[in-house]
């Protein structure tokens, strides 16, 4: 049977909010509002995507509004990837210069050799997937190759001194960036299927998809998401080399790291 959630169902499910909410007021995390905040913006945005795919779904739409919206999921993605790495230069240029490459690799791929068949239904779900698992990475291999660089300079200047380019000269912390950020992709791999379920393999099985053609969809899946985390991060990385170095082969000054602000605790004097 297929399974269906009606409105009911999910104002239901959201008791599970509730139960995270009331796990952070009982350990005095102070996580409540974000956690209620995060799932209320979550499901308002779920909501007008999903109306939004409705009319792109429509058979009477053309597909150009299908890659019109992968265009404003890459421009969106560039800007995203800007404000969690603001120490990184130029990040945003970079980032929709990878999502494209990317997308034009991985897509012309699934559909040009007829994985997938190309809709509008399966251009923007596989894009969208393609984008949102690529952008941890592509943030990480980031702000570790400018940490890198900018924690060795002594090093890197010592390798411009003897003659080296600056590319040979940044290539052991590009190397050592890359392994950091395709990594947790690559043991996220070995583990599905024996550790967790993926969300694509179940949501097609609990749509009432036959298990075995759940499996066949998430292993393309897995390849697609695998394949678009090495390819954006190597253009990340290596468009970054070239914007730190000046054309006579030096070291820009580097920006330090910075971090992401966390809730604000206000301060309690003690009563007793």
């Amino acid at each position: 049977m297929n399974v269906q959630v009606s409105w009911i169902g999910l104002a239901t499910s959201l008791a599970l909010v509730l139960l995270a909410a009331g796990i952070s007021l009982w350990q005095r995390l102070g996580l409540q509002r974000q956690v209620l905040w995060a799932a209320a913006r979550a499901l308002v945005q779920l909501l007008l995507v999903g109306g939004a795919l409705t009319l792109l779904f429509d058979s009477d739409h053309s597909l150009w509004w299908s890659w019109a919206w992968l265009a404003g999921m890459i421009a969106y993605a560039g800007d995203v990837a800007r404000r969690r790495a603001p120490e990184v230069p130029r990040l945003a240029s970079l980032a929709v210069a990878a999502f494209a490459a990317t997308a034009a690799i991985t897509l012309g791929v699934i559909f040009g050799l007829g994985v997938f068949p190309l809709q509008a239904r399966t251009v923007v779900p596989i894009a969208g997937m393609m984008i949102g698992n690529s952008m941890t990475a592509m943030v990480l291999v980031a702000r570790r190759l400018v940490d890198e660089l900018r924690d060795k300079r002594d090093e890197v200047e010592a390798r411009l001194a003897l003659g080296q380019p600056a590319r040979q000269a940044a290539v052991p912390y590009l190397r050592i960036a890359l392994r950091s950020a395709i990594s947790p992709q690559i043991e996220t791999t070995k583990a599905t299927g024996l550790v967790f379920l993926p969300g694509a393999m179940t949501g097609l099985i609990l749509a009432g998809v036959p298990p075995l053609q759940a499996v066949l969809v998430q292993a393309v899946v897995m390849f697609l998401i695998l394949g678009s985390v090495a390819a954006t991060t190597v253009v990340v990385a290596l468009g970054l080399v070239r914007l730190v170095f000046t054309r006579d082969h030096r070291l820009k000054p580097l920006g330090h790291r910075v971090e992401t602000p966390g809730p604000v605790r206000r301060s309690k004097r003690s009563t007793s």
